[in-house]
This record gives C-alpha cells, sequence and structure tokens, in this order.
C-alpha cells in the first residue's frame, strides 16, 4: 500500500509542476496585455470625456473673473497705460490709416510685389483687406463677441447645434459661431453683396474658417427655401436670431418671416431672439400681438439685456419659442 501511494504521488507532483510552471509562464504575459487593454480603455476614456467636455460641459461665456483680474495683472507687471495718454505712444513701425494702406495696395499693386502678376491664391478687393467693412456697424467691431457670448449662453448651444442668423452682414458676429460650431452647422441668409463679398473673400479665409463650411445664403425678402434640408424634411435651428435686422424691414415682412422661420426652430428647446426693439409687434393694440405670435407659431419668453465687455454699451433681447400647440 506504501509503495503504490508513493508511485502515484510522482506522476501527481510532475503534472502540478508542470501546471505551475505554465501558469507563471503566462502569467509573465498577462501585464503587457493588460497594459495595453488598460491603455485602450484609458484613451477611449479621455476621448468620451472630451467629447462631453466639446458637447455639454463647455459652455460659451464670458471671460471669467479671475481671467479679468490676469489681463489685469498684466497690464500691471509690465506697467502699460501709465503716464502717457495712448494719443502719445508710438504705433508701430510703418504706421498708415486705413486710407493710406488702400492707397499703398492700389499704388504698388500689392505689399512686396511690384509686377502686374497676382501672386494670391484668393484675390482680395484692397477695401477689404484693411477692413474698411468693420466700421459699417456704427460700433466697435468687438460688440460682436458681445453678442455671441449672451446668445450661446442663454441659448445654452452645443457644438453639435445648429445657429442660423438672419442677415448675418460681414460675420461679425457670425465669425464667432462657425469658429465655436461643428463643421456646416452655421447657416445664414443676407441680402448685401458688399457684406456676401467680405464674408467669402476676406472674413472666412483670413480667420482660417473655410474648413468649417458655414452656409451662407444671398436671399431676399425672407427667402428661406435654399436653407439646408434633412432628407424631406427642412433642417431646424436650435438657435435663431434677428440683430437689428427687423429694424430695418416693414412690419408686414417681418411677419411674414417668422411664419416661415418658426416651423424652422426645433420643437421645446429652440430659441428665437430679436434684437432693440419689437415694434413690429408692439405696435399692434391689445391683445393682437400675442393673437399674431401663436398664429405664426411663436410664444413671446421675455426681454433680456446685456453689456459689452470692452466699451460701455448695452443690448436689448426678445426671446421667442415655437408654441405648445
Amino acid at each position: 500500500m506504501g509503495s503504490k501511494g508513493i508511485g502515484l504521488a510522482i506522476p501527481v507532483v510532475g503534472v502540478s509542476l508542470f501546471l505551475m510552471l505554465v501558469f507563471f509562464f503566462l502569467y509573465n504575459l498577462l501585464p503587457s496585455v493588460c497594459y495595453i487593454t488598460m491603455s485602450q480603455q484609458k484613451k477611449q476614456q479621455q476621448q468620451i470625456q472630451y467629447t462631453a467636455q466639446s458637447y455639454s460641459e463647455d459652455p460659451i461665456g464670458p471671460p471669467s473673473e479671475d481671467d479679468i483680474k490676469w489681463a489685469k495683472s498684466q497690464l500691471e507687471k509690465n506697467r502699460l497705460g501709465e503716464g502717457k495718454g495712448w494719443h502719445q505712444l508710438r504705433k508701430g513701425i510703418n504706421p498708415r490709416t486705413r486710407e493710406e494702406q488702400l492707397q499703398d495696395l492700389r499704388k504698388y499693386k500689392g505689399i512686396s510685389h511690384y509686377d502686374d502678376n497676382n501672386h494670391t491664391a484668393m484675390v482680395c478687393p484692397g477695401e477689404l483687406l484693411v477692413e474698411e467693412h468693420h466700421s459699417n456697424y456704427g460700433e466697435p467691431w468687438a460688440g460682436g463677441r458681445d453678442v455671441y457670448e449672451f446668445l450661446g449662453r442663454a441659448a445654452r448651444l452645443r457644438r453639435d447645434q445648429r445657429v442660423l442668423e438672419v442677415g448675418c452682414g460681414t460675420l461679425r458676429v457670425a465669425l464667432h459661431f462657425i469658429r465655436y460650431l461643428n463643421p456646416g452647422n452655421f447657416h445664414c441668409l443676407e441680402r448685401d453683396e458688399l457684406s456676401l463679398m467680405a464674408a467669402f473673400r476676406y472674413e472666412l479665409p483670413s480667420q482660417g474658417l473655410l474648413h468649417k463650411r458655414p452656409l451662407i445664403v444671398r436671399s431676399e425678402d425672407m427667402d428661406l427655401s435654399r436653407l439646408g434640408r434633412e432628407g424631406e424634411d427642412y433642417v431646424q435651428y436650435d438657435l435663431i436670431y434677428a440683430s437689428a435686422v427687423f429694424l430695418h424691414v416693414p412690419d408686414a415682412l417681418v411677419w411674414v418671416g417668422l411664419e416661415r422661420l418658426a416651423p424652422r426652430l426645433a420643437p421645446i428647446h429652440g430659441r428665437l431672439f430679436v434684437s432693440h426693439n419689437i415694434k413690429f409687434c408692439t405696435r399692434l393694440h391689445g391683445e393682437e400681438c400675442s393673437k399674431r405670435l401663436s398664429k405664426v407659431g411663436l410664444e413671446y419668453v421675455g426681454k433680456h439685456t446685456h453689456d459689452s465687455f470692452l466699451f460701455n454699451h448695452y443690448e436689448i433681447w426678445f426671446e421667442f419659442c415655437r408654441s405648445k400647440s
């Protein structure tokens, strides 16, 4: 009995040792496999986290208090703005007014090329190169950023959503939305040829935004027919806005436009903002304004104001949504 027991133990021990060796061999291989898997998982998590930040944790808004403190501290550290007034400070190595720059462009056929051949990829008129169109608004060009921040924040806009501007002009506001939104998600109606020239031949190329492919349509009389479609249906927008446009449009045409815009507004969360005033509505007596809005499919939400960041100015905006009925 004893010898048989010992004889059986030897092969069992041998098998056990063999299995242990196999186990340790495989175990030594596992860390690299796990490392790759964990690395891939971490990368995927980072991508998901980045996407989440891009679409939901990346709100549009003005600079924070910390940002403003930092900027002011840099001015102080570099002793900027002390002593001499702004107009006494040296301005560049060859200061030229816009008019003088334009004369140079015309006289010398450019800046450094003096022949008659144009060496540019896209020919741009001199008036646009010296940014004369930046003075077309009656207020600083920087005000476009203020409008963008207010509207983007008010609409809780995400990068994957769509925006329509009625009358985007030379893109003073639109540039910021185009830069923020996913490619193709900014649309605009504009009737003025000069503004469209400035948009396509200067602003989009100079800002490096051609790849964003905004849909900017030349349109008269609130014609929305050339705007985008999704299959058989027209594209709906999460934000539609008109900055000062309705001030220069007859009331009858404004109502035509609102009737066409209402079905393009996304249900529930979609918002329409109109700036300055809504006299096209308030000129109607009694409850007629609300009735007219309801008839075109809109409801009045409220009135807002926002201040400019770089100059003493504020704007008034009126907010609308689609009717619940």
